[in-house]
């Protein structure tokens, strides 16, 4: 388990990841909250999930529903990092994949696109 980065400074890069979405794509996100969590419990060495229904596909029986989540594994992404500046980057994919999730791009889509 790698612990070389605090959870308070990996949570700022997620911020910062975040904050690189445009705005006119971050304020199109609706009724989606951004986690960090150590591990996926099923799938340790997952960098990143997204759970719930994406915007292309809600209708009217959305409506009242709980938030979408997505998840952001601090432990599995500091594994799979040698270093702050490989972090920062991978932290940013894994952001923006997840997003891209939320308004319904496909993995295989985004895998073509570069950010698989």
């Amino acid at each position: 388990m790698s612990r070389w980065l605090d959870a308070e400074r990996f949570d700022e890069l997620v911020a910062e990841a975040l904050d690189l979405i445009p705005p006119e794509l971050a304020a199109a996100m609706d009724n989606v909250v951004v986690l960090v969590e150590p591990r996926n419990p099923g799938d340790p060495d997952l960098l990143g999930l997204y759970e719930g229904v994406a915007l292309t596909m809600r209708d009217s029986q959305y409506s009242g529903s709980l938030p979408d989540r997505i998840t952001i594994y601090r432990d599995a992404l500091l594994d799979a990092c040698r270093d702050e500046q490989e972090l920062v980057e991978e932290v940013v994919v894994t952001v923006v994949h997840e997003i891209a999730h939320h308004f319904g791009i496909p993995e295989h889509r985004l895998h073509e696109l570069g950010w698989g």
